[in-house]
């Protein structure tokens, strides 16, 4: 049976700080809709966003444990909108994928996947949902990514990848699929159409490289063995530590190009995908987290998780054009309406702290509504 809802969120409203003196924002003149899922409380909150202003319309509960969280970590919204899908994290012998219908919000179907499902997102044709197995459980090795056939909800592949992959995302034609390894320093790309690695890039600064094939198997008690991972993108790197500690990848609007979230470095990596070869490094917020991009590929839009604050970034320069404080420490994910107007922002908070999610007017550059949200709260996507 799926677990009763735990309770109304505190909703609030209104102009919030600005990175800069700035033309006051117009209010939205149409509604948008928004998902965020907190771990900590198996919810799922929907946003609502329009000329009355925002609010959290309703929360969905997800799980089955009566006992312990299931820790819903992702949240795709298929591209037709009728349906959207959320990880949950945790689970006996593996955590799940669950589908729900965008209309009644009533839980469909769900599949059994690895050890700690994180990011997912639905292919463009809306066939396939494609989830990194996190894997938080004992000694780290190598892990996968799922793949899931969204009629059935049936787990048709498990594709080994690396140690802690995390950011799942098709590049716009869903022929590649790119995620990265947060302690292996690789980016990898999947062959969507044989369901299998085809390349990978390491990228550590000074050591960049592009390489065929699938990264090396690691196994328990590996180079890892004893690897702090409490930090999940939280701890600054130690003095001389050059390491990047991917969290996100997140290919261009033309595919040309995929960047990547070096969290711990707090830089931008741009590649080539043509040449598989290193374009720039880009200095960025502190503990950048996750990215995404305007759909008119101009601008890159990247959460500062050790910054409480979200940057935006010109595309084409890589020049950075604001950086906007957020409302709670432990900024996570970003997702961007299909208008290019306004960007959702989940911010995680610390303790018992409410969660927030943050609403940017993109023109403006300005904080203009937040919603309290459940705790510890992270996927977030946008009904196009």
């Amino acid at each position: 049976m799926i677990r009763t809802a735990l309770g109304l969120l505190l909703v609030t409203t209104g102009l919030g700080a600005q990175s800069a003196p700035g033309p006051a924002a117009a209010p939205p003149t149409r509604d948008y809709v928004a998902y965020v899922v907190s771990e900590a409380v198996d919810q799922i909150a929907v946003i609502r966003f329009g000329p009355e202003g925002a609010k959290v319309e309703r929360t969905v509960p997800v799980g089955i444990s009566i006992t312990d969280p299931d820790g819903p970590h992702g949240v795709s919204v298929a591209p037709d909108g009728r349906f959207y899908y959320v990880s949950t994290a945790h689970g006996i012998p593996g955590g799940d994928l669950w589908k729900f219908d965008a209309r009644t919000h009533e839980p469909l179907a769900k599949a059994t996947l690895g050890y700690f499902p994180a990011t997912a997102q639905v292919s463009p044709d809306g066939w396939f949902a494609y989830v990194v197995n996190f894997n938080l459980y004992g000694e780290m090795e190598t892990s996968s990514v799922s793949v899931v056939e969204t009629g059935e909800m049936l787990e048709i592949a498990r594709i080994p990848t690396c140690t802690m992959p995390h950011g799942s995302r098709l590049d716009p034609t869903g022929r590649r699929h790119y995620s990265v390894c947060m302690m292996d320093e690789e980016l990898v790309e999947i062959d969507t159409r044989e369901f299998k690695v085809a390349r990978h890039f390491f990228l550590t600064a000074g050591k960049e490289m592009g390489m065929t094939g699938a990264p090396p198997v690691r196994v328990a008690g590996g180079e890892h063995a004893g690897h702090d991972m409490g930090g999940h993108g939280l701890t600054p790197p130690a003095p001389g530590d050059i390491g990047c500690s991917p969290t996100w990848a997140q290919p261009s609007v033309d595919g040309q190009r995929v960047w990547v979230a070096c969290n711990k470095s707090s830089e931008l990596v741009e590649i080539d995908v043509a040449s598989w070869s290193l374009v720039r490094r880009l200095p960025a917020g502190p503990g950048v987290y996750n990215l995404a991009f305007t759909h008119d590929g101009a601008r890159v839009v990247a959460t500062n998780k050790r910054g409480q604050s979200v940057s935006i970034f010109d595309a084409r320069s890589g020049k950075e054009l604001a950086r906007i404080p957020t409302t709670r420490r432990v900024t996570h994910g970003v997702a961007i309406t299909s208008d290019d107007r306004y960007a959702f922002v989940s911010n995680e908070g610390i303790g018992s702290e409410m969660s927030t999610v943050d609403i940017i007017d993109l023109a403006t550059r300005t904080r203009v509504a937040t919603v309290e949200v459940g705790q510890q709260a992270g996927g977030i996507d946008v009904r196009r």
